[in-house]
């Protein structure tokens, strides 16, 4: 290094040190011991230059008394320190010596060349705790690797201090001010480069309100950087206390904004369980324009896709009652003489529900017949206002010009109780439900040609075990469509089922109609308990309360009561069991009261069968509420003796606790060291549903060293099993941690990661989780097997080969064991259920534990919950469903109808497509071979019809190209010529040449509403010129509210099927026929398919 040659000699004169190049003298420059002068470099323009090799001169220095000494020492091994810090450590006690001096006016130069000794001495504590007493002097805007380090250090050390502080219950000492004070010159700093993410990121780490609230506003981008700290709360902030602040601040930002994000308020606001305020900006936007009703639709809609039952009832009760009580609508309620009885008085009050009756569904939303919101009758039938206004002499004359007043604020109060009907709809599910009802229905592609062949080959096998996997195979692959072709086809074979298997295949109607609220109790009625009384088979019975409450899953106000009659007019256990069943998923969530009673009431009656169910219902009813029952639950646990009963209410108390992470460490940690090793396994349950989505590491470190250590093998598979439902929010993470539990010698460990992997990167396609799980489906145990083919399914949910060509051999692979008469039935019955969860839902269903919006689907991560329990018990295999979403792009315009609308998916038709149907086997009957002919033969028979020929016209010689009549097939052409033989001359030329090969578009234009796959949703585009533009042009998929360019257009609507109607005529065969009628040869399984004949008609000419 080249600097300035430093004097030893010093000028005291002035009182300030004076520097000038010493002269080059042989003793000094020899030696230089005593010197920080170590040789001379010459110049070209002749100055003097020393390169300085020690800093021992300097660090004698420091023990001088004039301060002016230290202080230019100080100043040089700053400058030299990152050169000479091995000499300086050894001299580091007189540099600490300075600092310590309060005397000394530099201690803060001394504390900064004291922390970058110990910086390169590798103790970063030290080092930080000079450089805090280095004052300003440490500089956090320098670009040196000494200060980055150190304030990475230290905003470390800040984050660790201030978590510490909010999490401790006693109070904590204030921080070090100077720890703050480099921490916040760090936050300004980025501010000031522009790097407002940053600055988000490190005050969301170090938990400062006010800082973050400083950087958002700041930002030239305040929207962007709102969905940016939106994203990250519920993925990177752990603490739910701290997310709920941020989320607080979000929300009053929102609303400050010229603009406000409705849609992202209304989501925070969810996420704190504030039904009031949602209700309350709801009912603002439904009273602005069209382009705000629709925001309120698109707010409703995506409310609905968290499932959060409780709280959507809470708005929709929160939501005012629109009452119209104006003249007009006297006319409007009736028909025109009723107007002429009634008095200006006595108004007629037409409330929200009035309304609604016209408005209950996407398929009956007509307005046409609504006079009132366009015309007042009133004013055009006079005559009738004059009776009425003579039996009140009172009462003012009305004069047209105040009626005219009167109805144009009769059309307002009418638009906006049509628009709270609406609302209320979707809030309550019933709009979104038929919609998806409607979807999944019209595009049903399921292949019964594959339950078919699982029919034939479980038949010859006589295997009970499989003969159920079917039934439930049907059922996942049905789901939803209302579509029971299968079962109504195989009646016969059907009635095999006994017993417990009866009850799994009448529940199995649950999944299949589910959704279908207004005629599920119809559907099924045959099977029903019928006026409290025991019927043919309690089996039967009890699926049918069971499928009741599948089909009202998450939606069951119009159900619930006569699922409570129904368990408190039966004392059959089995009945008892699914009304409990059915009960929950009713009223999931809801926590109500009187059905909580009556379900523990049955508990009490300490019948395992019965107490199983009950115990799962009370934690269903209670979800999420961190209740005190959760305490009887576990007390009762301790006292009853039936291991079913335990586990039912294990299973229940993990639900109990969804959602409340931390809150809920007290509960957790008493059951996980119960010595009972089902409450242990119920701990782990609690821990998988209390940090769900949260990618907690305390949750996860915890389940991993059960996973290892427990000596219950039932607790080891569930702590690995439960890792999935944690990382379900980071699904790339699973397999790489459950990599190395997925070769354990433990079978059972081996199952749980094969089921992790399955839960949380479900629908994905994910190579990694095809990698760990392909080895698994070969494993030489048969339920390791089982759990991996079912994991496999739904890893690849919705794949084509085209995408993934896993996909393909995993269909061969199924095939192959399900015909295998050699293989164990746990296998066998795994690769049944993998073949309905990999087509489940018609195709159009995906498994989702979490939102598009981000927040986790509760009624999905509940619903996988359960399902894990089918090691214990088959029938809880339906809860699968309940974590079914369809995969579809639904616009609708203001009125909730779908309009004609098209958009683009950018991209190859085949990456996307549903897969191919399965090929009908072919016959091997009627096939008429070519016949053979010998070139000797046609040579012979050419030179018979030369000869023929050549005898002259008296043979009537035939036209050129025109056939013999006399000749027979094979000689109507000639060999020679034609080059081929026969009549089929013509088809092998055709045959022999080239067949083109179309090629294959690059994108491919959707209708609405169309199947739009979660990896499609990335190339979806929305056409520039199209008519209709989406409220959230984010928004790709799900319900889409469109805004229409184009008002005073007429509109054209799109025309969907519907399911048909229960007890309508043909009810037994109406659904089959609806769903077949266009259906391919292979969807029907027969060779002689034929289409059905159109419907009766009129013909106009």
């Amino acid at each position: 290094m080249v600097v300035r040659a430093l004097s030893p000699r010093v000028h005291h004169e002035v009182g300030v040190p004076r520097e000038k190049v010493a002269p080059a003298s042989s003793d000094r420059g020899a030696s230089g011991s005593n010197s920080a002068v170590a040789g001379l470099s010459q110049h070209g323009d002749g100055s003097t230059m020393t390169v300085v090799s020690t800093a021992s001169g300097l660090l004698a220095m420091l023990q001088e008394h004039h301060p002016a000494l230290k202080l230019h020492a100080l100043n040089n091994l700053n400058a030299f320190v990152d050169h000479f810090w091995p000499e300086v450590s050894t001299n580091i006690s007189a540099i600490e010596s300075l600092y310590e001096d309060e005397t000394f006016d530099q201690r803060q130069l001394a504390a900064l060349v004291a922390s970058k000794v110990f910086y390169y001495l590798g103790e970063l504590n030290d080092s930080l705790i000079y450089a805090l007493g280095a004052g300003p002097l440490f500089d956090v805007t320098e670009e040196s690797e000494y200060v980055q380090t150190l304030v990475a250090k230290c905003i470390d050390e800040y984050i660790h201090l201030n978590v510490k502080a909010s999490e401790s219950i006693e109070e904590s000492p204030p921080l070090d001010p100077r720890l703050v004070a480099i921490v916040e010159k760090m936050l300004d700093k980025c501010m000031a480069d522009g790097k407002f993410q940053q600055a988000v990121g490190i005050a969301l780490e170090c938990r400062r309100l006010d800082k973050l609230e400083e950087a958002i506003t700041k930002s030239e981008n305040i929207p962007s950087l709102l969905t940016y700290t939106l994203r990250l709360s519920q993925t990177f902030v752990t603490k739910r206390e701290f997310r709920q602040g941020v989320l607080r601040l979000l929300v009053r930002i929102y609303q400050s904004q010229p603009s406000p994000d409705y849609l992202s308020i209304c989501q925070c606001l969810m996420f704190l369980d504030d039904s009031s305020t949602v209700a309350a900006v709801l009912d603002g936007l439904i009273k602005g324009d069209k382009v705000d009703a629709l925001s309120a639709y698109q707010v409703a809609f995506d409310l609905f896709e968290n499932e959060y039952q409780l709280f959507l009832l809470q708005v929709r009760d929160r939501l005012p009652e629109a009452r119209v009580s104006t003249p007009v609508d006297v006319a409007a309620s009736g028909p025109p003489a009723a107007a002429s009885v009634a008095t200006p008085a006595q108004p007629v009050a037409v409330t929200a529900d009035a309304h609604s009756a016209g408005d209950s569904g996407p398929t009956s939303m007509d307005t046409s017949e609504e006079p009132s919101e366009r015309t007042p009758l009133l004013a055009h039938e006079p005559q009738h206002v004059e009776p009425a206004l003579s039996t009140s002499p009172a009462q003012p004359v009305l004069d047209p010009s105040r009626l005219a007043e009167d109805g144009a604020e009769s059309s307002e109060l009418s638009t906006y109780a049509q628009r709270l009907a609406r609302l209320k709809g979707i809030l309550s599910g019933e709009t979104p439900i038929n919609l998806t009802l409607q979807f999944l229905y019209s595009n049903n592609r399921s292949d019964l040609l594959i339950l078919k062949t699982i029919k034939q080959t479980v038949e010859l096998r006589n295997c009970r075990v499989c003969h159920s996997a079917t039934i439930y195979s049907n059922a996942l692959m049905h789901a939803g469509t209302t579509v029971d072709t299968f079962l109504r086809d195989n009646l016969d074979w059907l009635s095999r089922a006994t017993n417990w298997a009866k009850f799994s295949a009448t529940a199995g109607l649950g999944v299949i109609h589910r959704g279908h609220l207004q005629q599920g109790r119809s559907l099924m009625a045959p099977y029903l308990p019928q006026n409290g009384t025991g019927g043919a088979s309690p089996y039967s019975e009890g699926g049918a309360l069971y499928a009741l409450g599948l089909i009202h899953a998450n939606h069951g106000e119009g159900i619930k009561q006569f699922l409570l009659e129904s368990l408190r007019n039966t004392n059959n256990e089995v009945i008892q069991h699914g009304a409990c069943l059915g009960l929950g998923l009713a009223a999931l969530g809801t926590a109500d009261e009187e059905i909580y009673e009556d379900v523990k009431n049955v508990l009490y009656t300490d019948s395992a069968v019965a107490g199983e169910a009950a115990g799962i219902a009370m934690g269903l009813l209670m979800v999420g509420t961190a209740s005190e029952k959760a305490g009887e639950m576990l007390a009762y646990a301790h006292e009853t003796q039936h291991e079913k009963i335990i586990r039912g209410l294990a299973l229940g108390i993990a639900l109990v606790v969804y959602g409340q992470e931390e809150e809920a460490d007290t509960l957790i940690e008493q059951m996980t060291r119960d010595q009972d090793p089902i409450l242990r396994y119920g701990g782990m349950y609690a821990l998988a549903l209390a940090y769900r989505g949260t990618a907690n590491n305390s949750a996860i470190r915890r389940l991993l060293h059960f996973a290892v250590s427990d000596v219950s093998d039932d607790v080891r598979r569930t702590a690995v099993l439960a890792l999935g439902f944690v990382l379900c929010s980071e699904p790339e993470q699973t397999p790489r941690i459950v990599s190395l539990l997925s070769e354990s010698y433990n079978a059972h460990v081996r199952y749980g990661a094969a089921m992790a992997v399955g839960i949380s990167c479900a629908g994905t396609a994910s190579s990694e989780a095809i990698s760990l799980l392909e080895p698994l489906t070969s494993d030489a145990v048969d339920f390791v097997r089982q759990g991996a083919l079912i994991a496999m399914a739904m890893v690849l949910m919705q794949t084509t080969e085209a995408r993934d060509s896993h996909v393909g051999a995993f269909r061969r692979q199924l095939e192959k064991i399900i015909l295998d008469k050699h293989e164990d039935t746990m296998s066998k019955m795994g690769a049944i259920l993998a073949q309905g969860v990999l087509d489940a839902g018609g195709r159009n269903v995906t498994i989702m534990l979490q939102s598009r919006s981000g927040h986790d689907r509760m009624t999905a991560v509940v619903g996988m919950a359960v399902f894990s329990q089918f090691w214990y018990w088959y029938p809880l295999v339906y809860f699968i469903s309940l974590s079914f979403a369809p995969t579809a792009f639904i616009g609708l315009n203001d009125e909730l109808r779908m309009p004609r609308f098209d958009f683009i998916s950018d991209i190859r038709p085949s990456v996307f497509a549903y897969p191919p149907s399965i090929a009908p086997p072919t016959a091997t009957s009627a096939v008429k071979l070519p016949t053979a002919v010998l070139s000797t033969s046609a040579r012979a028979k050419a030179r018979q019809k030369k000869e023929a020929a050549g005898k002259g016209p008296a043979l009537g010689a035939s036209s050129p190209g025109r056939a013999d009549v006399g000749s027979s097939g094979e000689g109507t052409a000639d060999y020679n010529e034609s080059g081929s033989s026969g009549k089929d001359g013509t088809a092998m030329e055709v045959e022999a040449g080239p067949e083109k090969k179309v090629a294959e578009p690059n994108s491919e234009v959707l209708n609405n509403p169309a199947r739009v796959v979660p990896a499609q949703e990335k190339y979806i585009k929305f056409k520039e010129d199209s008519r209709y533009v989406p409220v959230k042009r984010s928004r790709p998929s799900g319900f889409v509210l469109l805004k229409d360019l184009e008002p005073t257009e007429p509109v054209e609507l799109v025309s969907t099927d519907s399911p048909v109607a229960a007890g309508a005529p043909s009810t037994a065969n109406g659904s089959a026929t609806a769903a077949t009628a266009n259906a391919p040869p292979s969807a029907l399984g027969s060779d002689d398919w034929d289409p059905q004949p159109p419907e009766p008609f009129e013909y106009v000419p």
